[in-house]
């Protein structure tokens, strides 16, 4: 059983690695997409990944210990099998079934050929459901049993090559009857594939709202939280950028950093109609409503909203890194002001996250501090 349970189990672990670094691109793949997040999509798609890893990991798994595999191999080893339901005669062979004998066929299930066909043959049937999420009519059946063919394929060469050549003989043989296994348990799934895709909106649902969405100019809260974090990643580059040119301190760090919010936050929506880095990613921008001057204005206040809290936890973090010797007459008064500062640092951080939660879980009745102080609206009209 370890044959099976080892790989799945190091499946999990990759996934999870993979969901984490995946995570934040598939929301603003999604939210750019949809304008909002179908649980749907992102069941079946991150299921897709766990699975397609797991059966990729049971077909390679546990690798040879040596990359020099022909020297632990016989001679007259086999590498194919070309033989079309071989596994069924070794299957019946010496198992002491007769198919005359209906209690006999009980020995059919010690038989350790009979599991390993088994498995070939239930390893793609998931795959023939998630191919028929991606092509949902039935007559698409015949590009479904060639991917599913093309797939068995590729595993059945990767092992005969011996993950073609980083092991110098294949550590497992090249099998007909898993391509023909492997292929119907595929062509299975896609035809059964209804009875489990009904659990889930189809695709035309999640389209037709995220039309309505669009049509509503409605713009969701995780959208401008995406769109301020994608800013704000682009002003941490850039500023590390800069800095990394010049001699850098606390006082230049800060200056630097102010100036490229400044730009990031103000000066690129104020030439760009509204418009930042993030929120062109997201497909959306800010406006007032009211002219082009206002707009200006309230752009302004924006920055200003977003500098305030960096201005408060910067000057923070510079005093709480002063250092002065103990003999120092304002040695103490040094370490109550970086504990205080410390405190406070802390204390905005919990209110931000408080905050920021707040708004993502109010379905709409929130906007986040920078937006409402600014008065500024959101819009997916150009």
């Amino acid at each position: 059983m370890s044959t099976y349970t080892q790989p799945i189990y190091v499946a999990a672990i990759v996934f999870v690695i993979l969901a984490w670094l995946l995570f934040v691109p598939w929301l603003v793949y999604t939210y750019r997409k949809y304008n909002y997040l179908p649980l749907s999509i992102t069941v079946i798609t991150f299921s897709f990944i766990f699975y397609f890893l797991a059966a990729l990991f049971l077909v390679l798994l546990p690798l040879p210990e040596v990359r020099d595999t022909c020297s632990i191999q016989k001679p007259d080893t086999q590498h194919f099998s070309l033989i079309p339901f071989q596994f069924v005669v070794n299957t019946f062979d010496n198992s002491g079934i007769v198919l005359s004998r209906p209690s006999t066929y009980m020995q059919l299930f010690k038989q350790p050929s009979f599991f390993q066909a088994l498995f070939n043959f239930l390893l793609l049937l998931p795959f023939g459901v998630y191919l028929r999420y991606f092509f949902p009519k039935k007559k698409f059946w015949k590009r479904a049993l060639v991917i599913t063919f093309l797939l068995t394929l590729f595993y059945e060469v990767t092992q005969v090559t011996g993950i073609y050549g980083i092991y110098n003989c294949a550590y497992r043989i090249f099998d007909v009857d898993d391509l023909l296994l492997n292929t119907t348990g595929g062509l299975l799934g896609f035809f059964i594939a209804p009875a489990v895709l009904a659990l889930f909106p189809s695709k035309q649902k999640v389209n037709e709202k995220a039309n309505g969405l669009l049509a509503h100019d409605d713009v969701k809260t995780m959208s401008v939280l995406l769109a301020f974090i994608i800013d704000l990643f682009i002003n941490k580059v850039i500023s590390t950028i800069i800095i990394s040119m010049s001699y850098a301190n606390e006082v230049s760090v800060f200056i630097v950093n102010t100036v490229v919010l400044f730009v990031v936050f103000f000066v690129v929506p104020l030439f760009w109609k509204g418009n930042t880095f993030g929120t062109k990613v997201m497909r959306f921008r800010y406006e007032s409503k009211f002219s082009k001057a206002e707009t200006n204005k309230r752009l302004f206040k924006r920055f200003g909203a977003i500098y305030a809290m960096y201005f408060i936890t910067g000057l923070a973090r510079i005093l709480n890194n002063s250092a002065l010797t103990m003999d120092s007459d304002y040695y103490k008064a040094t370490v109550f002001l970086s504990l205080g500062a410390w405190v406070i640092y802390f204390v905005l951080t919990i209110v931000l996250l408080i905050h920021a939660l707040l708004v993502l879980f109010s379905k709409g009745k929130r906007r986040f501090y920078f937006d409402e102080a600014s008065d500024l609206y959101t819009t997916k009209k150009d």
